[in-house]
């Protein structure tokens, strides 16, 4: 088979979406490397993650617009004029990795499947312009109508894609998102003392990793901290936001300048060490399409507490514990639980390291194929 994706965010984006699409190019051109797999991007970016799939995999090409009109109009010829490019250079099936296809697909003859990996903007359409809440919508709902096969990333967007949109339960398939196996494995006793004196880590923390952003609710684990031992920190990782403003705001009022982190911009092989040198992994968000740093945690061998409320539950098992996003005294009597009793812990690093097994590379792969090749039938 000859398979296209949208590779706008494999290309031009480098965490989230990005990791996401590499991703998935990256497992199946391990697992199956008979098929030869095609990224159609309106532009050329230098990225070196890109870059290394593409030196690996002989069977993996980049394609981009190839007249004149198109790479002067390349925002269009992602969702119009990649189409013709597809047909002309036969690709079987056409796979939007990011919530959206090109809006004349179906009028091909390209068989398209769309990932859909979240309708928080209508969830919670107060975290989002009207503008882009508007866009956002169509855009996915007709992915969603137009695509031969939907690919849910949770039964939480799947419950979401058939409210919001109408679309039938037997068109979307449910397959979860995995992290990249740097996570997977141990890093080294040097590695932990270069990345601890690097960013002046503490001996105890607990650790939060994501966009640090209203709806994901960081703001909640550090208050918990004003009911825990002094020496317990709390480190975030993620981009720095207007709401990051908040969190300090807080911070300073109680007086926690010394026990709260918040570090930005740390390069993606650091983070795996950032994991495993940590406590206990919370996640107090208000909704996810899924939870990839959860998976991240289970694997590094560190305890979650994250969220009740979306699918958080299907990435953590049934093994981690789960608060109320609210429940500030919940949260902490959940740390305070984890820190007290040793072997809870271990069991739960045990268990959540046999449940993060369901969501490898070769099954995610197999998965995937099996729809391509439902659709060529």
């Amino acid at each position: 088979m000859r398979i296209g994706f949208d590779g706008k965010r494999a290309v031009q984006n480098f965490t989230g979406l990005g990791n996401y699409s590499r991703y998935i190019v990256d497992i199946l051109c391990q697992f199956y490397p008979e098929n030869e797999y095609v990224l159609y991007a309106p532009k050329k970016r230098e990225n070196k993650r890109l870059n290394k799939l593409t030196k690996q995999y002989r069977q993996l090409q980049l394609s981009y617009p190839t007249t004149s009109f198109w790479k002067k109009l390349s925002s269009l010829w992602r969702v119009l004029g990649v189409t013709r490019q597809l047909e002309k250079e036969r690709i079987d099936i056409f796979h939007g990795l990011s919530n959206e296809l090109p809006l004349n697909i179906h009028k091909s003859k390209v068989k398209s499947i769309v990932t859909i990996h979240d309708l928080i903007f209508l969830r919670y359409p107060q975290y989002y312009h009207s503008i882009d809440r508007n866009i956002y919508t169509y855009k996915f709902r007709k992915a969603c109508e137009n695509a031969d096969r939907i690919i849910a990333i949770s039964e939480c967007t799947k419950r979401d894609i058939i409210e919001y949109f109408g679309i039938p339960a037997d068109k979307i398939e449910v397959v979860y998102q995995g992290c990249d196996t740097s996570f997977t494995h141990p890093v080294t006793e040097e590695k932990k003392r270069e990345v601890r004196a690097k960013y002046q880590l503490p001996e105890h923390y607990i650790l939060n990793v994501g966009s640090i952003e209203e709806r994901k609710n960081a703001l909640s684990a550090v208050q918990t901290l004003t009911m825990l031992p002094e020496q317990i920190h709390l480190v975030i990782v993620g981009r720095h936001t207007e709401y990051t403003d908040k969190i300090e705001r807080f911070i300073k009022e109680n007086k926690l300048e010394e026990r709260v982190h918040i570090i930005s911009n740390v390069p993606f092989d650091d983070l795996p060490t950032f994991y495993q040198l940590a406590e206990i992994f919370v996640y107090p968000s208000r909704f996810e399409g899924f939870g990839i740093p959860i998976i991240e945690a289970l694997y590094s061998g560190i305890p979650v507490v994250a969220a009740t409320g979306s699918c958080l539950e299907e990435a953590g098992g049934p093994d981690s514990i789960y608060i109320h996003p609210d429940d500030i005294k919940g949260m902490a009597n959940a740390f305070k639980q984890i820190y007290s009793d040793p072997e809870r812990k271990k069991v739960m690093i045990e268990k959540g390291q046999i449940f993060a097994k369901r969501f490898s590379e070769e099954k995610q792969a197999e998965e995937i194929l099996n729809i391509y090749k439902k659709l060529m039938r």
